[in-house]
C-alpha cells in the first residue's frame, strides 16, 4: 500500500496513526480537546515522541477530563512536573490546564466544542490535492484564523502551525498525498 512519505518505513506506531487516525474527521469534543493539548505538547518535538507518551498523557491528565483539569491544584501541577511519562515542561503543563479552563468557557458559550472548532473550515473537511508532502503548507488562512480566535479566548500553545497540525490530525483538512491509500477515504 502506498502511504504518505512521512509514514513509510517508520515505526509501526507512526504507521498505525497515519492509517487509522490522521486526517479522519473527529467531532467528539473530548477527542478534539485531547488532540489540541497533544499538538501543543508536541511543539518543538517530534510527533512520535507524543504518540509514544499518549497513553501516559491520558492517565496523567485524567483522560483529558477538562472539568478535572481546570481545577488542578499546585500540588497536581508539581506531580505532573515529576511524571516522566509526559513532557515535563512547566509552560506546556500550565497551558494544558489553562486550555481546559478556556475549553470549558467555549462549551458554556457554544454548547459544544466541535461546532465551534469546525467553523474554521465551514463545518466540512477541506480536501487538498497535494502530490508530495513538500507541497503541504505549515499554516493556512484557516489555521491563522483559528489561532487568533483561540488566543483571544486565552488558549496557550495554539500558534498557527500548531493549529494547522491539529486540523490535519482531526481531519479538518485532508492532507494525505493524492497517491496515498488514505486520500480516497
Amino acid at each position: 500500500m502506498k502511504r504518505c512519505d512521512w509514514a513509510t518505513g517508520v515505526e509501526p506506531l507512526y504507521t498505525k496513526y497515519h492509517d487509522e487516525e490522521w486526517g479522519v474527521p473527529v467531532f467528539d469534543d473530548r477527542k478534539l480537546f485531547e488532540m489540541l493539548i497533544l499538538e501543543g505538547a508536541q511543539a518543538g518535538l517530534s510527533w512520535i515522541t507524543i504518540l509514544r507518551k499518549r497513553e501516559n498523557y491520558r492517565k496523567a491528565f485524567d483522560n483529558f477530563d477538562a472539568e478535572k483539569m481546570a481545577r488542578y491544584s499546585e500540588h497536581k501541577r508539581a506531580d505532573l512536573m515529576k511524571d516522566a511519562g509526559i513532557v515535563r515542561n512547566r509552560l506546556k503543563i500550565n497551558a494544558a490546564i489553562v486550555n481546559a479552563q478556556c475549553y470549558l468557557a467555549v462549551l458554556e458559550e457554544h454548547r459544544d466544542f466541535s461546532t465551534y472548532i469546525w467553523q474554521f473550515v465551514n463545518g466540512e473537511p477541506v480536501r487538498n490535492q497535494w502530490k508530495c508532502m513538500q507541497d503541504v503548507p505549515v499554516t493556512t488562512d484557516e489555521s491563522d484564523a483559528m489561532s487568533k480566535a483561540l488566543k483571544k479566548r486565552g488558549f496557550k500553545f495554539v500558534g498557527s502551525t500548531i493549529c494547522y497540525a491539529f486540523m490535519q490530525a482531526v481531519g479538518m483538512v485532508n492532507d494525505h498525498t493524492t497517491d496515498c491509500f488514505c486520500y480516497k477515504d
